[in-house]
């Protein structure tokens, strides 16, 4: 009979430098394994075929991943010019455009069509994406061969930097908000080009405040964790197995650091922590905080009109 890992009440956030091959969730369960942490979730979907940050928190920092989820992004996008294809990436089948203008291009010509995707725009989902439509991701019906009507969606690429030029290949850098799709914006680059392109490779290089440099390898917490040979988790042999792994750890309130910090004294923190508002001094900035007791972080709080109450609280 197979001995079932015994899983932790674990919680912190694990920065996590997502290989190629494997999709978010596959990569989430493999380092719920190696952690064995009960609970996991993961800040923002990376596709197979793309590599770099992600984000994910155990236990009680599930409960502020959505901030991660909708935070900026940035990327570093390969994209292959004089081709299309047919979903946008290195999976699907490729067709010629143009290569000769493709191969013909100058670096002004392609910081010129780079500006016209800089600031507000307006994005079609691929048919090839996770979003659902009627309860299944579009990536099902693209898989049957149909078509669904997808309405444009706002978003917004702040920063978007030409870093080599290459015969027929372009490397760029974007930063852009929550929902935008670099598969699609590689497309429509190679459009304004007049050559058409694809994406070629993905490495997302920051989320939020966070940075891929500060970010660990999966291989590097299986060197950690020291598997043995047959691949059985240390846990059923070794006691002290996880102090190999919690450091590579930040606590749950990492991801709340860029917002204001608010302390409560004994009485204030109590009736906070059990879910009350709480009068604040009038002088205090509106807008969300993490809020803290004398012996610690409570949750995520609002402020508004003096006044401060529980958004997301930290189990008691």
């Amino acid at each position: 009979m197979t001995e079932r890992l015994p899983r932790r009440a674990l919680d912190g956030v694990l920065l996590l430098d997502k290989p190629l091959g494997p999709s978010s969730n596959d990569a989430l369960q493999r380092v719920r394994w190696l952690f064995a942490a009960r609970k996991g979730g993961h800040g923002g979907t990376l596709d197979p075929l793309a590599s770099g940050l992600l984000p994910i928190g155990f236990g009680e920092a599930t409960k502020f991943i959505n901030r991660m989820i909708d935070a900026d992004k940035t990327y570093e996008a390969r994209i292959a010019l004089g081709e299309v294809s047919s979903t946008g990436d290195a999976e699907g089948e490729r067709q010629a455009v143009d290569p000769t203008r493709a191969a013909s291009l100058t670096a002004g010509e392609i910081e010129q069509a780079l500006a016209r995707f800089r600031g507000a725009i307006s994005q079609r989902p691929p048919m090839h994406a996770a979003i659902k439509h009627g309860g299944r991701p579009l990536y099902a019906y693209a898989r049957e061969g149909v078509d669904v009507e997808r309405p444009e969606r706002p978003v917004t690429v702040h920063e978007l930097e030409l870093l080599t030029f290459e015969r027929g290949i372009v490397t760029v850098r974007a930063r852009v908000s929550k929902g935008t799709y670099i598969r699609v914006l590689a497309e429509e680059i190679g459009a304004a080009l007049g050559c058409g392109g694809w994406l070629a490779a993905l490495r997302r290089t920051a989320v939020g405040p966070f940075g891929v440099a500060q970010a660990v390898t999966m291989t590097a917490l299986e060197a950690a964790l020291g598997l043995s040979g047959d691949g059985r988790h240390p846990a059923f042999v070794d006691a002290g197995w996880h102090r190999r792994l919690d450091t590579f750890l930040l606590p749950v309130d990492a991801m709340l650091a860029d917002l204001p910090r608010v302390d409560l004294p004994g009485e204030d923190a109590r009736l906070f922590a059990h879910g009350q508002e709480i009068g604040r001094g009038a002088a205090t900035p509106a807008g969300q905080c993490r809020v803290y007791a004398p012996h610690g972080f409570l949750g995520l709080g609002q402020l508004d009109r003096a006044r401060l109450r529980p958004v997301r609280l930290l189990a008691a």
